[in-house]
């Protein structure tokens, strides 16, 4: 009997700080991309002035909010070696659901009960599929992405404006941290939310049984782990955290529309392996999904900045770090005993 692999990839993957003392191999991509990070903002810190004001620094997590709580939820299905495509579609179906739902009059902490259900509940059933009658996550989500957008115009056709007054307030506060920085609940909603998943993955049984899958689902499953309750249980927090950024999305735009978010399950994955996690389970840490959207962000601010660049620009930005960074991983891979 084999013992789950991550501990043979901690020890295979090794890197040296300056003081000459190894470091886990799984830490070394999350460096490389706090590196990147401060080496982005250092450019723009060089060319635009403002660039290093601390509200631009703010704005990098209110224009990302959404985006680093659905990075979270896919951490935690990468770990484990699955992948989940409707995380984009879900988002905007929850924003459909939550605008629906307040224009016709329901409460706001019922709407918010209402979407987190179903997200929670098109978790479960991807995940129950995918274990159970042993489909691959790629087409079982894209079905779930499929049918999520589908019932977006079941919804309604055209975008609904959400026009409630506890939406509207939550949405439009501020909440200062010095006289010229502030921040909005959304930022606290999904620093919360990172706090608290990185405690779930990297402290508890939970989290460790997720490595142990991403890591070798057989060794796991002779250990006595509980494979089945954790590959279900990380679709239903991924649909968790897709309708927590669709109800953040919709804070952002204040409205529901059937279009929203198209694309946003790549800018989760994209952020998820840039922040270090492999694809192919097993190693990952929450801070560096984080870390991955921030770089993102920030491609995003330097194109803003400079003014004349098409927005099509983040995207190349984003596939060729997306491609160095999977290269990355190969390499750590091949370094294994």
């Amino acid at each position: 009997m084999t013992t789950t692999a991550t501990p043979a990839k901690e020890k295979g993957l090794l890197g040296t700080l300056a003081g000459g003392r190894s470091i886990p191999g799984r830490v070394v991509p999350v460096l490389a991309t706090f590196v990147l990070f401060v080496l982005l903002f250092g450019v723009g810190a060089g060319r635009y002035d403002g660039f290093t004001s601390g509200q631009v620094v703010a704005n990098l997590f209110i224009d990302n909010s959404f985006l680093i709580v659905l990075a979270v939820g896919m951490t935690f299905v990468i770990v484990t070696g699955g992948i989940d495509l409707s995380v984009g579609a879900v988002v905007a179906l929850s924003t459909m659901v939550a605008a629906a739902g307040l224009g016709a009059g329901l409460p706001a902490p019922l709407v918010v009960l209402l979407v987190l259900a179903m997200g929670s509940t098109l978790g479960l059933l991807m995940g129950l599929v995918i274990h159970y009658f042993e489909i691959q996550p790629f087409i079982v989500t894209l079905a779930g992405m499929f049918l999520a957008r589908g019932l977006c115009f079941v919804v309604g056709v055209q975008s609904i404006s959400i026009k409630d007054p506890t939406f509207r307030s939550i949405a439009t506060a501020s909440l200062p941290l010095s006289a010229n920085v502030s921040i909005t609940w959304s930022v606290v909603i999904a620093l919360a939310i990172v706090a608290v998943a990185g405690w779930v993955l990297h402290r508890t049984r939970f989290g460790r049984t997720a490595y142990a899958v991403g890591g070798n689902e057989n060794s796991a499953m002779l250990m006595g782990l509980p494979v089945a309750r954790v590959k279900v249980g990380v679709y239903v927090i991924s649909g968790i955290c897709s309708a927590t950024a669709g109800l953040l999305f919709a804070l952002y735009m204040l409205s529901g529309y059937g279009l929203h978010a198209v694309g946003m399950e790549l800018d989760a994955i994209a952020s998820v392996v840039i922040g270090g996690t492999l694809l192919s389970g097993g190693v990952g840490y929450v801070l560096g999904s984080l870390l991955g959207v921030l770089v993102l962000g920030v491609i995003q601010t330097l194109i803003s900045f400079q003014g004349t660049l098409s927005s099509w620009w983040t995207k190349i930005a984003i596939g060729t770090l997306l491609l160095l960074f999977i290269v990355m991983q190969r390499v750590f891979m091949r370094r294994q005993p």
